[in-house]
């Protein structure tokens, strides 16, 4: 089902994607080959002859929204530079400077590298400082960006798995070596009361309330891909105490509704690789959302396992009670 939704997601951001792209292609939002007038003034005392003039680039705020058809507008003066080479004259806005849109979008999709907006200076008349400027191109850019964000989703999650790889090797090898020396069963003698209540029907002693325990814990420290192994030897063991294989029983359901909502006292490792020492501003907020969470659903597990018409017993377990009984 999870695949589903993914492939569904995957289609709805291609399909917007294509719309948006098309309705700039169609309205030609960027005004693509179209040359923009401003006045570019050099600064006074400027080499005129320099490869690098500095220059003083302002813009008539009610034309730039006529041109671009826009209800923004930018400020009426930036700082810039035209560069002369070979090929002319290229006119410069300062980096990083603050931008409207469509000016922003051109800006990123030309020149992510140095984040100037550029493009080649015409017909610049240096006493009156008349000029126009003619940007790049801008076209596709929903589906760039969906495919920008794709490769690099694509790259963290190889990080993050490579990252991930000494954690999990090590918590393996401390669940190999607490199992060996007797510690896990410590572990479940010392926790068992105050699980007890919750999977009562685990008999003491069997190795499923083990496995839980540490499924549990691990989801308590942030491990949560180390959890993972756990959770599913936790359900192997469970399963040998099902006598209808098909039909998950209430342990079942509670140790998952418990891992879906489990409490985290450590912020999960995905979310340390990702914001770094950020994270403790959101520690508190973590551990008040997750227990609440937990408590919910271990309290909707209990009252929806009581109801009638969530635990009908198939065909299979009544026959096999029956016969007993008989």
């Amino acid at each position: 089902m999870l695949n589903y939704i993914w492939a569904g997601l995957i289609i709805l951001s291609l399909v917007f994607g294509i719309v948006y792209d098309a309705n700039d292609l169609a309205s030609d939002t960027y005004r693509n080959g179209e040359s923009y007038a401003l006045t570019v003034s050099a600064a006074p005392g400027a080499d005129m002859q320099s490869r690098r003039i500095p220059v003083t680039v302002s813009v008539n705020p009610e034309e730039y929204r006529a041109f671009y058809g826009s209800t923004s507008a930018p400020d009426t003066s930036f700082a810039g530079v035209v560069i002369q080479n070979q090929e002319g004259l290229q006119l410069r806005f300062a980096e990083d400077a603050s931008l409207p849109e469509p000016w922003a979008t051109i800006r990123s999709q030309t020149s992510e590298r140095d984040n100037d907006l550029r493009g080649p200076l015409e017909d610049w008349d240096t006493a009156t400082g008349s000029a126009t400027v003619t940007f790049s191109a801008v076209r596709f850019v929903k589906m760039r960006a969906i495919a920008a964000a794709a490769l690099s989703m694509a790259e963290l999650a190889v990080e993050l798995a490579l990252g991930l790889i000494g954690v999990l090797a090590l918590w393996m090898g401390l669940l190999q070596i607490a199992e060996k020396s007797g510690l896990i069963d410590s572990v479940v003698r010392y926790t068992q009361p105050i699980l007890r209540p919750l999977f009562p029907d685990i008999p003491k002693g069997h190795p499923a309330m083990g496995m839980i325990v540490l499924n549990l814990t691990a989801n308590m420290l942030g491990l949560g891909n180390a959890a993972t192994p756990l959770g599913i030897k936790a359900m192997e063991e469970l399963q040998t105490l099902n006598e209808d294989k098909e039909t998950a029983t209430d342990s079942m359901v509670m140790l998952l509704a418990m891992n879906t909502a489990s409490v985290q006292i450590v912020p999960p490792v995905l979310l340390v690789a990702l914001m770094g020492l950020q994270i403790n501003e959101l520690i508190f907020a973590i551990i008040i959302v997750t227990t609440i969470s937990l408590v919910v659903a271990v309290v909707a597990a209990k009252l929806l396992g009581r109801m009638q018409r969530f635990r009908s017993r198939p065909a299979a377990v009544i026959a096999s009670s029956e016969s007993r009984e008989g």
